[in-house]
C-alpha cells in the first residue's frame, strides 16, 4: 500500500513539472510578448529623440527671435551702444603690432610721433617720407622727419576709417604706393583708436584731424597739402576743408575714397544692417545716432568748400554702397562752391574686385592723382 501510495505520489509531481496545454499556451504567449514590448521600447527612443531635438531647436529659434526683437530697445535705451557700433575703435586689426615700430609693417622710412590736441589727449601719427629719400631716413630722429617736411615734395594727410589702426594692412600698403608716387604721408588714430588716449567723438576727431594739418603746414612751407579721407574717414575729411575754408585756410585738393552722403544714409543702406526693414528703424536706431551728435553730413559739409574734389569709388562695394559716391559727386558738382575748381569722379568696375578698401591696386592711380 505504502508502495503504491509513492509511485501515486511520484507519478503526481511529474504531471506537474510537464507543462500542459494551457501552460504550453501561456508560456507561447509570454514568448511573443516580450520582442513585442522590446519593439515598442526601441520607437519610443527615436521619437523621444526627435521630440528632444524639436524640443531645443524650437527653443533656441525663441530665443533668436527675442533677442532680435530686443536689441532694438537696448540701443534707444543706450545710445552710446549705437555710437561704439559706428566707431568700432574697440576692434583693433590686425593685433599684437606694436604701433611704436612702423618698420616691423614693412615702413622702413616711417617716424613715429605723438601729438597732443587737447588736455588729457594723445594721439599716435606715423610720418612715411617719399621713397626717395628712403636711404636719407634710415635711423633718422624725429626731428630730421619733421624737417623733411619741408622738403620739395607735396603732402597727403590721411584720414582712416572705423575699425582698426594707423597700421592696418590695406592702408600701410597705399602708404608705401603714395610714397612711390613721391608724397609725404601722414596719419594718425584719432583718439580712442589704437595707442591714441581719449574718447571717441566726431568733434574729437575733426579737432584731431585740424590740429594734425597745423602741425603740418607750420613744417611744409608752400609744399601742397592734400586730405584723403576714407570711409568714415570721408567724414572726417569734409568737416576738417568744411572749417579750413571757412577760416580760408583751404588744401590743395580734397580726395574721398568710398565716400557716403550723411551717416544716417549710410546706416540705412549699410548691407549687414538685419533691421532696416525693421519697423520703426529710424526712430530705433538712426535716431540714437544724431542723438549721440554723429553726423558726419558729407552732403551738407561739399556746400561750403571751395578746393578741388575728387571722389574715388568701386562699384562692389559692400560697406558703402556706389550709389550713395555717386550721390555725393551730384550734390558737389552742382554747389556754388566749387564754380572754380575741378570736381572728379572716377568709378572703379565691379570686375576689378577693389570692393571697399583695395582701390591702391589699380595701376591708374597715379595718372588719377597727377
Amino acid at each position: 500500500m505504502r508502495k503504491r501510495n509513492e509511485s501515486v505520489t511520484v507519478e503526481h509531481e511529474r504531471a506537474a513539472a510537464v507543462p500542459g496545454p494551457l501552460d504550453k499556451g501561456c508560456s507561447l504567449r509570454h514568448s511573443l510578448r516580450l520582442p513585442a514590448a522590446a519593439a515598442a521600447e526601441g520607437m519610443k527612443r527615436p521619437l523621444g529623440r526627435r521630440y528632444g531635438l524639436w524640443f531645443r531647436l524650437r527653443k533656441l529659434i525663441i530665443w533668436l527671435l527675442g533677442m532680435y526683437i530686443a536689441i532694438p530697445f537696448l540701443v534707444k535705451l543706450c545710445p552710446a551702444i549705437q555710437a561704439k557700433l559706428v566707431f568700432l575703435n574697440f576692434v583693433r586689426v590686425p593685433y599684437f603690432i606694436d604701433l611704436k615700430r612702423p618698420q616691423d609693417q614693412g615702413l622702413n622710412h616711417t617716424c613715429n610721433y605723438y601729438l597732443q590736441p587737447e588736455e588729457d589727449v594723445t594721439i599716435g601719427v606715423w610720418h612715411t617720407v617719399p621713397a626717395a629719400l628712403w636711404k636719407n631716413a634710415r635711423g633718422k630722429d624725429q626731428l630730421w622727419f619733421e624737417e623733411a617736411l619741408g622738403s620739395s615734395h607735396p603732402v597727403i594727410l590721411y584720414l582712416h576709417g572705423n575699425a582698426g589702426t594707423r597700421g592696418g594692412d590695406h592702408r600701410v600698403e597705399l602708404y608705401k604706393v603714395l610714397s612711390s608716387l613721391g608724397y609725404h604721408v601722414v596719419t594718425f588714430d584719432y583718439r580712442g583708436w589704437g595707442d591714441s588716449i581719449g574718447s571717441p567723438s566726431e568733434r574729437g576727431m575733426t579737432y584731431d584731424a585740424l590740429h594734425v594739418f597745423d602741425w603740418i603746414k607750420a613744417r611744409s612751407g608752400d609744399n601742397p597739402v592734400y586730405i584723403w579721407g576714407h570711409s568714415l574717414g570721408t567724414g572726417v575729411a569734409t568737416n576738417l576743408v568744411r572749417r579750413l575754408c571757412e577760416r580760408e585756410t583751404p588744401p590743395d585738393a580734397l580726395i574721398l575714397e568710398s565716400p557716403f552722403t550723411n551717416i544716417r544714409e549710410e546706416a540705412r543702406s549699410h548691407p549687414f544692417s538685419i533691421y532696416r526693414y525693421f519697423p520703426g528703424f529710424d526712430w530705433f536706431f538712426l535716431d540714437p545716432i544724431t542723438t549721440s551728435g554723429i553726423k558726419f553730413a558729407n552732403d551738407e559739409n561739399v556746400k561750403y568748400i571751395s578746393c578741388s574734389l575728387l571722389i574715388l569709388h568701386a562699384e562692389d562695394d559692400p560697406v558703402v554702397p556706389f550709389h550713395l559716391g555717386k550721390k555725393l559727386y551730384n550734390i558737389a558738382v552742382t554747389s556754388r562752391s566749387f564754380r572754380d575748381y575741378k570736381v572728379q569722379f572716377v568709378p572703379f568696375h565691379t570686375d576689378l574686385g577693389y570692393r571697399h578698401k583695395y582701390i591702391y591696386r589699380s595701376p591708374e592711380l597715379p595718372r588719377i592723382l597727377r
